[in-house]
């Protein structure tokens, strides 16, 4: 009797210790599953970050010194004969900016031009790298970014060879252009549309009035020039590699500087000043340079509007599906409908919205509305509204499925005992269910702007561009332009990384781009996680 009973506490031990090892090991995989989740996801924002990151830091300027030797079986004097036993050496001189050190830019054009010169006979040229200390980095207004010497200044006949004076000129010309400004807006404008009234009405130029308003236009059209020739003629001399002295005007220079001559503390504040006209500025030079002001601001307002539009008609949706729906196979059907719309490319998702939304709707509000702007189309083209409609009808799925689960998860009971207490269904839907259901709603919300900031292909077709010359709300009326192009984040780094894969510094702006997006999701999912769980909170003390 007491060999079975410890058999059997034996065997149950056993037992009992195979199922704590299978937990165990299930714990273990799963928490390495996690750590190996995590540490990609680290490395991925790591990567990003540094790479990103690079295009706020001030770089170094260097001389590329190339000598190319002219072997005597080429053509050195020009007439169609090789000098023998004579080489000649071409020199050539170039300027340039790089985050990386002299010897590791010398490095790597010497692989290049390893790579160029591996199946020719030539000689392959020498490549000198040095860091040029005497050189300045000239930022313009237009995005262009200019190294050389500095030469001089002028303002008009007088030349001055120190650069200290370049503030003073700065301030005058900020002043001029001030005052440019203002003759502008509150002369030239004012006596612009007079002109045009008289001319609508009809009146004959020979009348002393239609004279005396020319000739006050006149005259203050001539000081506006004499202003502007003032502006012109202050400059900045700089020599660059080629030889050439460029004479810049000043109006045109947004900052100069020595690049290899920064302190620390110059260094921040250059930083600080990268990171501002980066997220205020407009893109320059073909999206190579400037800021992603436009970019940002068009994918907030889409997001907006997307969620302004998929939130009721998802939670509609789902509580029509959840407390009215009879349980047959219809309501079935849909269910899984619904369900695999999730799995449905987000490419589809745009030929649809271009064909429907654009093509369709948008060409009949032009029919109906805007004929006499016809053939232009007003709605009729891709545009801010096509793309917000679009992107609700992508993510529409996330938001009812993800409102079902709160539906679901709120207790029965409560149900039960308001329509004990008298309520009607709906009622007690409004009153009690979306209540405690809303932070399921939230969930699907936040997952409908995660997906919706990040797509690039269905924006593409609907209404996205790189560059956009006015944003979608200005103060013209009707002040929010719906049928507007915009620019988005996700398709300016498409467009971007696509168009220019060899530069450096534009992979840097990609990269800060990459960086920026990830940011603004996460700010717009972090509002809405708050807001979430303070409802949760609420709800929960009930």
């Amino acid at each position: 009797m007491i060999s079975k009973l410890s058999l059997l506490t034996n065997k149950y031990v056993r037992g009992d210790y195979a199922q704590q090892f299978k937990q165990s090991l299930l714990e273990v995989l799963a928490m390495l599953a996690c750590a190996t989740i995590l540490i990609v996801l680290v490395g991925i924002f790591a990567f990003i970050g540094v790479q990103g990151g690079r295009y706020f830091m001030p770089m170094s300027a260097y001389q590329i010194t190339t000598v190319h030797t002219l072997s005597n079986a080429q053509d050195v004097q020009g007439k169609g004969t090789s000098v023998p036993d004579r080489s000649v050496q071409k020199e050539q001189i170039q300027y340039t900016l790089s985050h990386l050190s002299a010897a590791e830019l010398a490095s790597s054009l010497q692989q290049k031009l390893l790579i160029q010169y591996i199946a020719q006979t030539q000689e392959m040229p020498k490549i000198t790298v040095s860091a040029a200390d005497s050189l300045y980095q000239i930022n313009t207004t237009s995005g262009q970014t200019l190294v050389g010497k500095f030469v001089s200044l002028q303002e008009g006949s007088k030349v001055s060879q120190s650069l200290a004076n370049l503030v003073v000129l700065q301030s005058e010309v900020a002043r001029l252009q001030q005052n440019l400004s203002d003759i502008q807006i509150q002369r030239l404008q004012s006596l612009h549309r007079a002109i045009s009234e008289l001319d609508n009405k009809q009146v004959a130029r020979d009348t002393p009035l239609y004279q005396t308003t020319l000739a006050e236009f006149m005259l203050w059209q001539a000081h506006a020039n004499n202003i502007i020739e003032q502006i012109g003629s202050y400059k900045i001399n700089i020599r660059l590699d080629s030889g050439e002295l460029l004479s810049l005007a000043i109006n045109k220079v947004q900052d100069i500087y020595q690049p290899n001559q920064l302190s620390s503390w110059q260094s921040i504040g250059y930083i600080l000043n990268k990171i501002v006209v980066f997220i205020s500025d407009s893109p320059k030079q073909a999206s190579t340079s400037g800021g992603v002001f436009p970019a940002i601001f068009g994918t907030l307002l889409m997001v907006i509007i997307m969620a302004i539009i998929v939130t009721p008609f998802g939670a509609i949706a789902a509580i029509y599906l959840h407390e009215y729906a009879p349980d047959n196979r219809l309501t079935t059907t849909i269910r899984i409908c619904v369900s695999n719309m999730a799995a449905v490319p987000s490419v589809v998702y745009g030929v649809f919205g271009l064909g429907f939304f654009v093509y369709v709707l948008g060409g009949s509000i032009d029919s109906l509305l805007y004929s006499d702007k016809l053939p232009s189309p007003t709605f009729g083209a891709p545009g801010l509204l096509w793309a917000s409609l679009t992107m609700g009808i992508l993510t529409l799925p996330v938001v009812i499925v993800a409102t079902q689960e709160g539906l679901s998860r709120v207790p029965s009971n409560l149900r039960s005992g308001a329509i004990a207490l008298g309520a009607t269904k709906y009622e007690t839907i409004v009153k009690v269910v979306l209540p405690m259901a809303s932070p399921g709603i939230l969930t699907g919300v936040i997952l409908a702007i995660a997906r919706a900031a990040g797509e690039v292909a269905p924006l593409i077709l609907v209404g996205a561009v790189k560059f956009a010359p006015t944003l979608p709300i200005d103060g013209e009326f009707p002040f929010v332009h719906l049928e507007r192009q915009f620019m988005h984040l996700g398709v300016f780094i498409y467009d971007g990384a696509f168009h220019n894969q060899t530069e450096s510094q534009v992979s840097s702006l990609m990269f800060a781009s990459c960086m920026l997006l990830l940011l603004v999701v996460l700010l717009l999912n972090l509002s809405a996680i708050l807001l979430r769980n303070k409802l949760r909170n609420k709800y929960e003390r009930l």
